[in-house]
């Protein structure tokens, strides 16, 4: 989000940023730029986040993996900064490396308003102008590598969904897409408008029913604009009598003290209260899946019966089992619009045309009689959102609250390992780690864990969201005699390798194709020569227990979405040695990198469904200890009958600095080495 103020900066893999911490310089191709051009103005009624939904799809579309994004144009005129970081936020959810905003007066201002001392914003503008780097509406468009342009009045409300960032459906199509999703995606097209009693409730489920509102944090839910009018629709629909739907999670859940402070005295969180939304707590909940559990009636109506029940939430990741297990259909909507779906409780309505409810006359109330306006939204924002808020909230943002101030550390130079802890362990990546770097060896008869499908998310691949008591990690747990109320999520158990790497593979949602044409979701394989169908992590440790290799095999944009280090890590801790796909998304290729999984993309029009593999066959790659940058190889693939293809591959390692991290078994292990040299 720094790119909206200015500051060229992007995310590295997590890998990475532990080895940086150590000292060790990090390497890039030099990425082509595209250009952005922004012209125009948001229309009444248009949020900030109708805005990011509509530059994610579009971006996506383009293609800008591994290249920066920089906007231009007279559109940013009227972009606040808030609205600018927004856009910037979403830079993994549309995949490029970072999307940047120039300094300009509105860099300035947001400076001046957040308490920053008058001498360093000077500063900022004398440097930038300096540089010629400060943009006035006079400024000449810079030139880019390729351009594509919109139009900001041409943006309508939107959410995306019911799985995808990327997957912007305009407001008035969402109750038609989620019944299209039903029945293309879901399969449910025979019981589409049945509904179900809940146990002990006076109320009924059925399809697209919303679970889950959430406003959560994310850049999203730190735009004055939008929370501001998230408050006021809220104070509206009060006003008019209407209440959430009763079976709908609601919560608030900003990411800035600040946020909490001006609602409170705008007087705003007392009607969100009264709808529900009472603030949680700060920091990643709903979209990272900590929302925790749906009441026991509701949840098990949903599972029983198989309904596809909705969240909307203010994030910007909806990923497959991200959110809740109980919940598939996913979509990412500014918080006003979440206030406006826990109203209606279903996303089956459409909400530019049918009511929300009633007034206390009996009146119907519609979504556009409850909107504030533009004009409202900023009288608002200039009454409270303050320099002196900012200042008070941040002056001791370092020193944390009480319970912080509590917490016992103990003494020493390192870390104090606790052989108990089922949250912190101490990592096998050093065991048996020589002075000396090895090399890498050739790949030779590696088994297939898993042919994976396009766009599989580091979600899928990494662990996330809620710990189920009968997988591996549950079990894991409970046999370490953890309680499973005290499971926790994975992200929390993040410091547990034990926990995580039974994780790897294991999202609900994701689907092997070695079982069957369309797969079988969940972390599920099939174990080769015995042809027993096991947990992923069941059979990479009995292959790991014969000492036999594995490959993975996968389509367009492996590793998509957030940057999870996890990914990577629990990829190498189940033993596999390579990832074969058509595509990587950027940092989960250099976080393989980092952890000496050697990442290969096929030749153009290759796939391993062209190649019609089904799970049974051995692969070997050979020449990987004299590899170069993105050399051009071949995977010798044995089929079962005996029939052996020679694949050319590309290897995608691509600087001599990974080449040097591959031969000493990943980044850290170089790292280490340099440091005992």
């Amino acid at each position: 989000m720094v790119n909206g103020l200015a500051v060229l900066g992007w995310g590295v893999g997590g890998i990475e940023a532990e080895a940086a911490m150590l000292g060790q310089p990090q390497s890039m191709l030099l990425p082509e730029v595209v250009g952005f051009k922004l012209t125009g103005k948001v229309k009444e009624g248009v949020t900030a986040t109708d805005v990011v939904l509509t530059v994610t799809q579009m971006l996506r579309k383009k293609g800008v993996v591994g290249k920066f994004v920089e906007f231009f144009g007279p559109g940013l005129d009227s972009l606040t900064l808030a609205d600018r970081a927004t856009i910037a936020n979403m830079a993994p959810e549309y995949g490029a490396t970072c999307g940047f905003f120039p300094v300009d007066d509105e860099t300035l201002n947001y400076l001046t308003n957040t308490g920053r001392k008058k001498a360093r914003v000077d500063l900022v503008e004398a440097y930038a102008k300096a540089q010629g780097l400060f943009r006035t509406a006079r400024s000449k468009d810079p030139v880019f590598t390729d351009t594509l342009d919109l139009d900001l009045g041409s943006v309508v409300p939107s959410m995306a969904g019911p799985k995808r960032p990327e997957g912007r459906i305009a407001l008035e199509d969402i109750a038609s897409g989620f019944a299209k999703a039903l029945e293309s995606e879901y399969k449910k097209s025979a019981d589409i408008g049945k509904r179900y009693k809940v146990k002990g409730e006076d109320f009924d489920l059925g399809h697209g029913d919303v679970a889950i509102a959430a406003i959560t944090s994310c850049t999203n839910t730190s735009n004055p604009s939008v929370l501001i009018a998230a408050g006021l629709l809220a104070r509206n629909a009060v006003a008019k009598g209407l209440k959430s739907k009763p079976w709908v999670k609601t919560s608030l859940a900003p990411g800035s003290q600040v946020v909490a402070e001006y609602l409170k005295a705008a007087g705003l969180q007392k009607d969100l209260d009264k709808l529900g939304f009472n603030l949680v707590g700060f920091g990643c909940t709903t979209c990272i899946g900590n929302s925790g559990p749906l009441p026991e009636a509701i949840s098990q109506t949903i599972n029983d019966k198989g309904l596809i029940a909705a969240a909307v939430l203010s994030g910007n990741r909806n990923f497959e089992g991200r959110v809740s297990p109980d919940v598939q259909a996913n979509y990412l909507a500014s918080p006003p619009l979440v206030v406006a779906y826990a109203l209606a409780g279903t996303v089956t309505m459409d909400l530019t045309k049918e009511p929300l409810g009633e007034d206390k006359k009996g009146k119907p109330v519609y979504l556009r009689d409850i909107w504030p306006t533009a004009k409202e939204v900023q009288d608002f924002i200039a009454k409270y959102v303050t320099k002196k808020i900012f200042q008070e909230k941040y002056k001791d943002v370092f020193k944390g609250d009480a319970n912080w101030a509590k917490v016992k550390v103990p003494a020493g130079q390192t870390y104090a390992w606790d052989d108990k802890s089922t949250y912190v362990q101490n990592p096998p990546y050093f065991v048996g780690m020589g002075k000396s770097a090895v090399g890498v060896t050739d790949i030779e008869g590696a088994r297939v864990l898993g042919l994976f499908g396009d766009k599989i998310t580091t979600d899928h691949i990494s662990p996330a969201g809620s710990i189920k008591a009968a997988s591996p990690a549950g079990k894991y747990l409970t046999g370490n005699g953890v309680a499973v109320a005290d499971f926790n999520q994975y992200g929390t158990r993040r410091g547990n390798h034990e926990v995580m790497m039974r994780g790897t593979f294991a999202n609900i949602r994701i689907r092997n194709h070695m079982l069957g044409a369309n797969g079988k979701e969940g972390g599920y394989t099939i174990h080769y020569p015995s042809k027993d169908e096991l947990s992923i992590y069941d059979a990479a440790m009995k292959y790991k227990a014969s000492a036999t290799p594995l490959v993975v095999f996968a389509g367009v944009e492996y590793g998509n979405g957030s940057s999870r280090d996890w990914a990577a890590k629990g990829t190498n801790l189940l033993g596999v040695r390579a990832v074969i796909a058509q595509s990587f998304e950027r940092i989960h290729r250099s976080n393989l990198v980092g952890m000496g999984v050697v990442p290969f993309v096929f030749e153009e029009g290759t796939s391993w469904q062209s190649l019609g593999l089904k799970g049974d066959e051995t692969v070997s790659i050979e020449g990987l200890a004299t590899v170069k940058p993105r050399q051009k190889m071949t995977a010798k693939i044995t089929f079962a009958d005996g029939m052996v293809k020679n694949v050319p591959i590309v290897c995608r390692i691509d600087t001599a600095e990974e080449i040097g991290y591959l031969n000493n078994g990943g980044i850290l292990q170089y790292v280490l080495r340099d440091l005992a040299a």
